[in-house]
């Protein structure tokens, strides 16, 4: 998984695998999935991300599991 944070195009990108993006998506204004052939999400982009994060949880993401 790939987490790309782009501040002049104000996005957040997450890339879960490397799998050929064939269509994309915006399900939500700003939400954008990517999918592959098999129509599974092989990305997410969130546009307006300095509206949703400030600087401080940009710089500090963190990762949970359970």
């Amino acid at each position: 998984m790939k987490i790309h944070i782009d501040r002049e195009a104000d996005a957040l990108y997450i890339r879960l695998n490397e799998n050929p993006i064939v269509e994309s998506e915006e399900v939500q204004t700003g939400g954008i999935l990517d999918f592959n052939a098999d129509g599974l999400v092989v990305g997410v982009e969130m546009l307006g991300i300095s509206r949703r994060m400030s600087e401080d949880e940009m710089r500090n993401l963190h990762f949970a599991s359970s």
